[in-house]
């Protein structure tokens, strides 16, 4: 079995994954994009970290190469990353050019790697091995060496080789010999060693990795990385674990850091474990999170405001974040079995995730704000006024991209000892040892879902279904008649009955237009709405308005009936569009503040802000994750009432 998260036998977990091989993609949305990464995007990001001199990094610690070193000192990460990609990737499809580039990366880690263990080749070289572990803060080694471990367990489990398992417990069994509570006191920076010492552990059931997770989570929050240069908040050490009531600091550590005690808890069982991350995901989810899914609001620290501190121009939202956010609530509903983690799972894959990589596969964002005005300066190599880019000096989104991807048929369904359960909606087949299903669908654009028995055993078990919270109206039927309970939006409908193979079952969600308010304390967005349909949060960009309107001067009407879901196969590779009523202010600003008095029952709050009768217009609206892939042109999710 070829599982990406393997809770043990008798671990406190409530639902269970399937095995990679268990479940595929065969089409639609998803499976377009498991193809395009496979073909495309994964031979791109080979070629770039040739370009980008990753692995010349590596000769350089070999002694087997000569110059200056290239990136940042977790450069290792990337290679790390995509290779994770390549094994997941071979598990869904044999291929022997992903095999070779495997086999050839593997030979070069194993060689660059030191006597006693330990790799890092910024550290070997830069400093010839003698500043190791001096900068735990941000020298990122245990960040990298996290990485290392989760290509070694996904290279083990996808394709049989131990190779790189043997480079990666060679390390590992290098940093138990040197941290915990008898040795050299400290915690990473950089999160992410924590899910994969776990995971580590539940491959080869080797206790001391399991108590070297259990040593970096009792660790924190206790002075040990000191105050650094953004405060102990940034990386997570303010406070210890259980102690914390909200989640705060860098997006992607934070949320590396709550999977990894995710899966700490659901090893050990402790319950103070689950119930501080349920605290920091509640507080995350309810006042920290864009509609897009998306997390992060400041640019400076890539890390989570205040609560409702949540600009639209200025969101942050990187890629990578988005994928920890999926990462962690995937394992909080194998914790815990509620729908609303596989809600939060639907709204980041379909936006903030989506929106990461371009249409062909080739072109990334690192970071996917919800508005971009017209003029704005691109002062960032990450800012979204350059548009996507082929790849970044910090290159962490686009290997992130490929192994999410590679590993996405990992988060659809899961079984519990009642039966089976399917969380998100995907065209393909689950083949286990007694069930097998067929899923038909063309989701997101359609709310119909059509899942044919193939095979099942005998006896009565339960087939779930998620509801998504957004759908307003579902229909079930089974053989074409009605089960007994009504089906909830946000909860599951339960269909318990001795099935057969033939049988079949039809999920019909309604999917209008929808319009959305935001939470009056998110005083960023005040007065505006946003439009969505399905799992989709949409957007207006400038090139699909009349006359190229400006949507930094657009209203919108806020009714739903005036919206008008138009299919179209000619736009963005197919999409659904929306069309709405609404007003253009084509005005030129005038001289003096932008500001007026108020006067009572007034429509015009300034006239030099904008003319008394705005002019009728229809607004076409896209969505998020499409737009930027003809020019990185104005864009809009928050749309004024006026």
């Amino acid at each position: 079995m070829v599982f990406l998260v393997s809770p043990t036998s008798g671990s406190a977990t409530t639902l269970r994954p399937f095995g990679l091989a268990d479940v595929r993609i065969s089409g639609g949305f998803w499976g377009a994009r498991q193809t395009l990464n496979r073909e495309v995007t994964l031979p791109t990001a080979m070629r770039r970290l040739d370009e980008a001199g990753n692995f010349d990094n590596l000769r350089l610690a070999t002694g087997k190469a000569q110059g200056t070193y290239r990136g940042r000192p977790f450069a290792d990460t990337d290679i790390y990353k995509t290779l994770e990609g390549v094994a997941w990737e071979r598990a869904r499809e044999p291929s022997e050019r992903l095999a070779s580039w495997q086999d050839e990366t593997t030979a070069v880690l194993a060689e660059t790697q030191a006597a006693d263990g330990y790799l890092n080749s910024y550290f070997q070289f830069v400093g010839g091995g003698r500043d190791r572990f001096t900068d735990l803060g941000f020298g990122h080694e245990l960040y990298g060496a996290g990485h290392l471990i989760q290509v070694a367990v996904a290279a083990r489990r996808a394709t049989g080789e131990d190779g790189l398992l043997r480079v990666a417990r060679r390390f590992t069994d290098l940093l138990v010999e040197t941290f915990g509570p008898d040795g050299q006191p400290g915690v990473p920076g950089h999160p992410e060693i924590e899910m994969a010492l776990v995971e580590l552990y539940r491959l080869t059931r080797h206790r001391p990795y399991l108590d070297l997770a259990r040593y970096f989570v009792d660790a924190r929050g206790r002075g040990l990385l000191g105050p650094g240069q953004y405060g102990p908040a940034y990386y997570q050490d303010r406070v210890p674990v259980r102690e914390a009531d909200g989640i705060e600091g860098h997006a992607v550590r934070a949320t590396y850091l709550a999977a990894g005690v995710t899966d700490l808890f659901i090893e050990t069982g402790e319950r103070a474990l689950l119930d501080a991350m349920l605290r920091q995901w509640n507080d995350m989810t309810s006042a920290k999170t864009y509609l897009t899914g998306g997390i992060g609001s400041r640019w400076n620290t890539e890390a989570f405001g205040h609560p409702y501190e949540l600009p639209p121009d200025r969101a942050y939202c990187e890629t990578c974040a988005a994928i920890g956010s999926i990462m962690w609530s995937w394992r909080m509903l194998l914790a815990t079995g509620e729908a609303r983690f596989a809600e939060a799972i639907e709204r980041a894959l379909y936006n903030a995730f989506a929106a990461g990589t371009s249409l062909d596969g080739t072109r990334f964002f690192y970071v996917n704000p919800l508005q971009l005005r017209g003029g704005t300066p691109a002062d960032h190599e990450r800012h979204p006024a350059h548009g996507r880019q082929p790849w970044y000096r910090t290159a962490c989104c686009p290997p992130n991209v490929i192994r999410m991807l590679s590993s996405l048929h990992h988060y659809l369904v899961t079984s519990d000892e009642t039966g089976l359960q399917l969380h998100q909606y995907a065209a393909g087949t689950v083949d286990a040892e007694l069930v097998s299903l067929r899923v038909d669908t063309d989701y997101p654009w359609s709310g119909r879902v059509e899942i044919a028995v193939l095979a099942t055993p005998e006896g009565p078990w339960t087939l779930s279904l998620r509801v998504p919270a957004w759908c307003g109206r579902v229909e079930v039927a089974v053989n074409g008649s009605r089960p007994g309970d009504e089906p909830r939006p946000g909860e599951y409908v339960r269909l318990r009955r001795p099935w057969r193979a033939g049988d079949q079952v039809v999920l019909d969600m309604a999917m209008p237009p929808r319009v959305t308010v935001p939470d009056r304390r998110i005083d960023a967005v005040r007065g505006c709405v946003a439009i969505e349909r399905g799992p989709l949060v949409y957007c207006l960009e400038q090139a699909d308005q009349p006359d190229k309107a400006s949507v930094d001067n657009v209203l919108v009407e806020p009714d739903p009936g005036g919206l008008r879901a138009v299919d179209r196969p000619d736009l963005l590779g197919g999409v659904v569009a929306i069309e709405a009523p609404g007003r253009l202010d084509r005005s030129e600003p005038t001289e003096g503040l932008p500001y007026a008095d108020w006067i009572p029952n007034s429509a015009a709050a300034s006239t030099a802000a904008r003319p008394a009768e705005p002019s009728p217009v229809r607004l076409t609206a896209i969505p998020y994750y499409a737009w930027a892939n003809r020019d990185a042109g104005p864009m809009r999710v928050w749309i004024p009432t006026g």
